[in-house]
């Protein structure tokens, strides 16, 4: 609705565009530069939920002085959140007819940007240590139990969630926070303290978070993707040193800026409004603690999300463990089979044994570290989110989906993968054969590296898939009934 002003135009006066959602006062639209003005200042406090990562709000340009014989145009980005809007309406209506009214709008509006996380969340504070760490209480039979009794699809209920209001999840997050110091988040167990300022293996800087990016992602698994994308939050640094890393400026350099966890919280929320289909948190092992107190906040104000935690899959049993009912979707890479190449071209080394708490640590060996510590992480992946298949819209919301990559002269000894995978875990487990490779970074200091695999090479690992009896495959680029 547009009520005009008595005064003319060029006067002191102005026109109210009454917008739902966005409250501007009466100079904020006016032909005046100090109504301009005002209405810059308002929509960058309203329109962008965290400043200077990649986002923008949806009203961008100083628009032209009001003229009463010439409408302005609805901006195009306008037509396209009513088109997500009206989507999302209708699968709702489709899909969740028995959710209560309550729910339905707050979802809705969600969307419309009504609930937008820049006008709950303060991004001012930085990261402080909670205090009064208590060790979580875990049920872990409880939790099972709870997921087994969940439906995947459209009203598919993250387990955070039920944690989160029995009080759990945030004390999970403390838990976490305490194994900072010494730092034993990763199977590396450097025992810096994290907590004291100091910088481990994976460079973070103490309890400081660092965040490249975040944004809807569409070049991950489709199952993932569907048509809003996947969440996709970038985290900076990395537990391992692979010389092949084709994201080595983020997990090698470290490039991005230090947040807070409620600005973390606020980019959970933001990608939800923008209609993801999940939250895919990459590369988040040395940040478990920050992402599971960001998660206890926006869930606290609607996140309802799957959770996929995209690792190396060099894991903790420990850390795992914490995670359990918090992970809805575990998306982890098995790399080696050989512990020898694990060191060679990732830094892969045995555990700090002083700082070394699980029960496997003992059989620990310098050639086994990678192959054996992520063997017993797939194992209790699996144990806690099962096999992953997509719903009836064809998306993921719960599961296990293992990726592989392929790489030149047979280094990561694929067959020996596939067949620990066909032996020790269900024959439909999803495996995503990746070929992908690109010999970034340092890859050029290896000769048998430094370059891209053949399309034989490629084939070869599939066909060993096949005749492994793997049912589930994700095969890029090919069709199995053609090789």
């Amino acid at each position: 609705m547009v009520q005009l002003a008595n005064t003319p135009r060029g006067e002191q006066g102005c026109e109210t565009y009454a917008t739902p959602g966005l409250p501007i006062c009466n100079q904020a639209r006016c032909a005046l530069p100090e109504g301009r003005k005002a209405r810059r200042q308002q929509i960058a406090s309203v329109g962008q939920p965290v400043d200077g990562l990649e986002q923008s709000p949806v009203w961008q340009s100083d628009p032209a002085p009001f003229s009463p014989t010439k409408l302005r145009p609805i901006p195009v980005e306008m037509f396209q959140l009513l088109g997500l809007m009206l989507l999302e309406a209708m699968n709702q209506v489709s899909t969740r007819a028995a959710q209560s009214r309550r729910r339905f709008l707050a979802s809705t509006l969600g969307l419309a940007g009504l609930a937008s996380p820049a006008l709950w969340l303060c991004c001012g504070c930085r990261n402080e240590a909670p205090a009064g760490v208590p060790k979580p209480t875990a049920d872990r039979s409880a939790s099972n139990k709870a997921a087994e009794a969940t439906d995947p699809g459209p009203s598919y209920v993250p387990g955070y969630v039920r944690l989160h209001r029995k009080g759990e999840l945030k004390k999970r997050g403390e838990a976490l926070w305490q194994r900072m110091s010494p730092c034993k988040l990763c199977p590396r167990t450097c025992g810096v303290d994290r907590r004291a300022g100091e910088k481990g293996f994976c460079q973070a800087p103490g309890t400081d978070l660092v965040i490249a990016s975040y944004h809807p992602h569409f070049g991950e698994e489709r199952p993932l993707v569907g048509r809003g994308g996947s969440g996709t939050i970038f985290f900076s640094h990395c537990g391992l040193r692979c010389v092949f890393c084709i994201n080595y400026e983020i997990s090698v350099l470290g490039q991005g800026r230090v947040r807070s966890i409620k600005e973390l919280a606020a980019m959970m929320l933001a990608l939800q409004a923008q209609g993801c289909h999940n939250l895919n948190v990459v590369t988040p092992t040395h940040y478990a603690a920050h992402i599971v107190l960001a998660l206890d906040l926006a869930c606290a104000r609607g996140l309802r999300l799957p959770l996929v935690w995209n690792t190396c899959g060099w894991e903790q049993l420990e850390i795992l463990r914490l995670l359990d009912g918090v992970v809805d979707i575990y998306l982890p890479d098995f790399k080696y089979a050989d512990g020898q190449m694990a060191a060679k071209y990732s830094t892969c080394l045995p555990p700090d044994r002083r700082y070394l708490e699980s029960e496997a640590g003992a059989r620990y060996s310098p050639t086994d570290t990678y192959p054996e510590l992520t063997q017993v992480a797939l194992r209790e992946m699996h144990r806690q989110v099962g096999v992953a298949k997509p719903a009836a819209d064809g998306l993921i919301y719960r599961g296990l989906m293992i990726r592989h990559l392929v790489m030149p002269n047979g280094v990561q000894n694929a067959k020996e993968v596939i067949r620990w995978i066909a032996a020790n875990l269900p024959k439909d487990t999803y495996l995503n054969i990746m070929s992908q490779y690109q010999p970034t970074y340092r890859a050029h200091e290896f000769p048998e590296i430094a370059r891209r695999i053949t399309r034989d090479e490629y084939q070869e690992v599939v066909k060993a898939a096949q005749e492994a009896g793997l049912t589930n495959l994700d095969i890029q680029g090919f069709r199995p009934g053609l090789l």
